[in-house]
């Protein structure tokens, strides 16, 4: 079985920065994708960074410029580097991975259990 665990939250003043990270462990012959989705209270859960595993980026508009996503493929682990956090940044950050298990030839999702982000005003 696949786990993602997630690392890295808590609270933050506004305008500082945080790093998150996600490992991937378990059988995994090859992550396709990773990226980050967060939700806040009573909103949807919302895409905020992509990369794939060719180096492609993605951010939402709301991120665009103050949040990195990034990669280490040995280790297997995804990290967002926040930065000028603001309030509004404020929900549970959740992992996601697209990836292929030993022995298998289809592509599976998995989320991780999410980290809490809080700025403060």
């Amino acid at each position: 079985q696949v786990q993602l665990v997630e690392s890295g939250g808590g609270l933050v003043q506004a305008g500082g920065s945080l790093r998150l990270s996600c490992a991937a462990s378990g059988s995994i012959f090859s992550i396709n994708g990773m990226g980050w989705y967060r939700q806040a209270p009573r909103k949807q859960r919302e895409l905020v960074a992509t990369l794939t595993s060719g180096g492609s980026t993605s951010y939402a508009d709301s991120v665009k410029g103050r949040f990195t996503i990034s990669r280490d493929n040995a280790k297997n682990t995804a990290y967002l580097q926040m930065n000028s956090l603001k309030p509004e940044d404020t929900a549970v950050y959740y992992c996601h991975a697209v990836l292929m298990l030993a022995g298998q030839s289809v592509l599976r999702h998995y989320w991780g259990q999410g980290t809490q982000v809080t700025v403060s005003s």
